[in-house]
Order: C-alpha cells, then sequence, then structure tokens
C-alpha cells in the first residue's frame, strides 16, 4: 500500500485525469499520500487512461492496453473499493472513475474498513480541506459561481403563499427517486477516527440517504443498505427533529442524494464557515426574525448549521438584545426555526435566487464552463461518438 508514492509514476497521471472534472483535486504531498494509500499503482494506472464519461470495458481495454479478463478483474476491485462505479443498461456494464469530491473521498468512509488505514486518512483528508492557509480546495470545491450542491428548506416552515417547486421538496425528491439506500455519513464517521463526536448527537449510521442509480451501485457495493420510501422519509423527520440541514444535488431532476447535516461534522457546511458563503447554493427563502417578540436567547443561534445568526443590541423604547440574520450565510433551510420559544423566527421568499440546472450533466457542464474546462469534455464525447459510430457501421 503506497508503494507507487516515491516515484509518484502513476499519480501524477492520476491528479491530471481527476483535475478534469468538474471539481478537482489540487496538488499537495498531503494528496499525493492520500491517493497513493487508496489507489495500487495498477488502479491509479487504469483511473489515468479512463475516458471523461462511462465506458464499456471494450473502451477500456482499448485505452489501457490490458487484456480484458484482467481488466475485468480489477475493475471488480475497484468498484468495490468505491473507486470506480460500476451501471449496466440494457445489458452493457458501463464503468465511470469516480471524482474526489464528491466521490471516493466519501466513499471511503461510508463503511466500516479494514484494508485501508482508516485514521491516518482522516486526519490527511481533514488536513488536505481545511489545513492549508491558502485554501487551494476550498476554492477549488466552494468558490466557483454554481456550486456543486444546494440546501432544502424544511417543508412545514415554508410560507404558505410560496408556491414551492417539487425540486424544492426532500419529500418529492425521495418518492420520485424510484430507489433509495441509507448509509453511514462520511463526514461523522471520518471525525470518529479524529476522537470527536457530533455536538448534536446526530447518528453516523442510518442518516444519509442515496438514490437512483447512485443507490443501487452503492447497495450492491456494500456502501448503504435499501430502505422502502416509508422508511426513508422517517429519517427525514429524525433528521429534522436533530435540526439537521438536507442538503442535495443542485440540479432540479432525480438528486442522487439527501445529507442530512451539521455545523460540527460537515464538510460542506464546513465550507461555508470557513468562508465561503455561496459554496453551498442557497434554497429560495430566508430567514426572518421577528424583532419585537424575539427574546435575544440566542437558542437559533446554537441550532444554526452555518453561523448565520448573531446578537445584536437595538433600542426599542429601552435596550433589548434580539437575534439578527446574515444574509449572506443563511442557507434558508429552517433547522433554526423550531429551536425559537417565541415563535419568532419564520421563512420568507428571497427573490431572485439562481434555478438549479436540470440534470447532472447540465451542472457538470456549467461548471466546467466556468472554470474554462469544457472543450476535453466536448471532445471526449465527440470521439466516442466517432469511434461507435465506425464501430457499428
Amino acid at each position: 500500500m503506497g508503494h507507487h508514492l516515491e516515484g509518484k509514476n502513476s499519480i501524477v497521471p492520476l491528479i491530471d485525469r481527476l483535475n478534469k472534472y468538474p471539481i478537482g483535486l489540487p496538488d499537495s504531498d498531503k494528496l499525493r499520500r492520500i491517493l497513493a494509500i487508496l489507489f495500487s499503482e495498477e488502479e491509479a494506472f487504469i483511473a489515468s487512461r479512463f475516458p471523461l464519461t462511462e465506458a464499456t470495458l471494450a473502451e477500456l481495454v482499448r485505452a489501457t492496453g490490458w487484456d480484458s479478463s484482467k481488466l475485468k478483474d480489477k475493475l471488480e476491485e475497484m468498484a468495490e473499493k468505491g473507486l470506480v462505479m460500476d451501471s449496466t443498461y440494457g445489458g452493457k456494464t458501463f464503468y465511470l472513475l469516480l471524482p474526489g469530491l464528491i466521490g471516493f473521498f466519501e466513499l471511503t468512509f461510508m463503511k466500516q474498513r479494514s484494508d485501508l488505514p482508516v485514521a491516518e486518512l482522516a486526519q490527511l483528508m481533514t488536513e488536505y480541506m481545511y489545513g492549508d492557509p491558502e485554501q487551494k480546495m476550498g476554492r477549488e470545491f466552494f468558490a466557483g459561481k454554481t456550486p456543486l450542491t444546494r440546501s432544502l428548506a424544511y417543508e412545514e416552515h415554508i410560507p404558505v403563499s410560496s408556491q414551492a417547486a417539487t425540486y424544492e421538496s426532500a419529500r418529492e425528491i425521495i418518492k420520485n427517486a424510484g430507489y433509495g439506500a441509507i448509509g453511514m455519513c462520511y463526514c461523522r464517521h471520518k471525525k470518529e477516527h479524529l476522537n470527536e463526536t457530533c455536538k448534536k448527537k446526530a447518528p453516523t449510521k442510518e442518516i444519509c440517504i442515496s438514490l437512483g442509480t447512485a443507490a443501487k451501485f452503492m447497495v450492491r457495493r456494500g456502501f448503504a443498505e435499501y430502505r422502502s420510501t416509508e422508511q426513508l422519509l422517517a429519517i427525514l423527520e429524525k433528521a429534522r427533529d436533530l435540526r439537521l440541514t438536507h442538503i442535495t444535488d443542485n440540479i432540479r431532476h432525480k438528486p442522487s442524494f439527501i445529507c442530512n447535516c451539521c455545523s460540527c461534522c460537515c464538510e460542506l457546511l464546513g465550507g461555508v464557515l470557513q468562508g465561503f458563503p455561496l459554496g453551498v447554493a442557497k434554497t429560495n427563502y430566508t430567514l426572518q426574525v421577528a424583532g419585537e417578540t424575539c427574546l435575544g436567547c440566542g437558542l437559533c443561534q446554537k441550532a444554526c448549521n452555518v453561523a448565520a445568526l448573531e446578537t445584536v443590541e437595538v433600542e426599542n423604547g429601552k435596550r433589548k438584545k434580539i437575534m439578527q440574520v446574515l444574509g449572506d450565510n443563511c442557507l434558508g433551510c429552517g433547522a433554526c426555526i423550531s429551536a425559537c420559544p417565541s415563535k419568532s423566527l419564520s421563512l420568507v421568499y428571497a427573490a431572485g435566487r439562481p434555478v438549479p440546472p436540470e440534470k447532472k450533466k447540465d451542472l457538470f457542464r456549467q461548471i466546467l464552463k466556468e472554470k474554462k474546462k469544457l472543450t476535453p469534455f466536448i471532445l471526449d464525447g465527440i470521439k466516442k461518438k466517432i469511434r461507435r459510430s465506425l464501430k457499428m457501421g
């Protein structure tokens, strides 16, 4: 394990390949160590040769020069490790190299592992994400114009006068997914290996929801367990009782997950707290405080997962403390509302918020275009169409 770290012959091409994704992995010694632990030298070579979209075994044989049987066995191992996602359509199996984030970083801690030095990985990943004074990974993930993820509002707090779209409803997303599973929270599991526990006492197991094709892959490979729609909705309610924030893909059509996040563990919300307030897309709502009834007790501030509330003093006949919303940070999730003893908090419609892209491919294209990385994806798609048309001809 890690035997190819010194020569770096297979690690550098792997990093180059991963950096062609919408969210790349800025190079560093810590990243190279992480990849050297997760990928064997052969796996790193195969991964570096992956096209930018899903590929068949025959296409990967051409890309790698490997024997078909040997490559198939190695891809099976990589899928078991959560490095590659395999799916079957029309009798054919397609393979997709997973990105680092959101991808194999998370899957590393989404099941119990005896094949990896998880404590070392937990420390390395934390330092890689947050230990760089230049915040290279933070800027890569959170500083783009279009966020990869978005928050969802608690539906019971959405104003009656507001026409909430289906894509804004966590319940509707689950009901429309067709298949769902429940798994271990990557963030809280990683924290446990750093001897830290969730301050909201949120569970590590059976809390994060995967949906659709991604859920089927995760169940098949032991990263999650199937749950019925009713069971998933019950988990959603449990998360709301714990005042967690729902985070999903920043798309309208069939998101692949709903994470239930806290401020102390979640890396997505950690980005907001680390100085990237626009790193997670906000809902179409924002929090409003009724100053005349607010007690200034600060319970909502403790419940908030993104430090979006502060105490201020106001003159109202006599000086008093009330809570004030920090609009740049507020996700509009409503997780804090039930904590208010005087019912002084409510969600109000926030006009002008961007509409999420329709599908994941649209989201990826948008981010790639903004980062001026779209051309390789276009060329890769053209080459693949030409090869397949020649084969059919």
